[in-house]
């Protein structure tokens, strides 16, 4: 099997059911918030960096409140995140939440 796609099959392996990936907090370097301009509307998308990978989740999907509760118990985490990104509207506001 080629590498690529066992690498595939192995996030898929560490995924949760309900698709959210099962990252510990301790292994979580960074989380920065941004907006993608969908022309009538913003998409608030979330990209969490941990060791090896980088994982972008948005508003829009399922697991979007189980990821917002479980990024708030990172030690720092910027609760007021949505704030800084959502305003003014149509503009790229990317905002580091927590990094160590």
């Amino acid at each position: 099997m080629r590498a690529w796609m066992r690498e595939r099959q192995q996030a898929k392996t560490r995924s949760s059911p309900d698709g959210l990936c099962d990252i510990p907090l301790a292994n979580i370097d960074r989380v920065t918030f941004f907006k993608r301009d969908e022309i009538t509307t913003d998409l608030i998308c979330c990209e969490i960096v941990s060791p090896g990978q980088v994982q972008t989740f948005h508003e829009e999907m399922p697991v979007w409140d189980a990821l917002m509760a479980h990024l708030a118990g990172l030690p720092g985490f910027q609760q007021d995140w949505f704030a800084a990104v959502s305003q003014p509207a149509f503009q790229p506001r990317r905002t580091v939440a927590f990094e160590r």
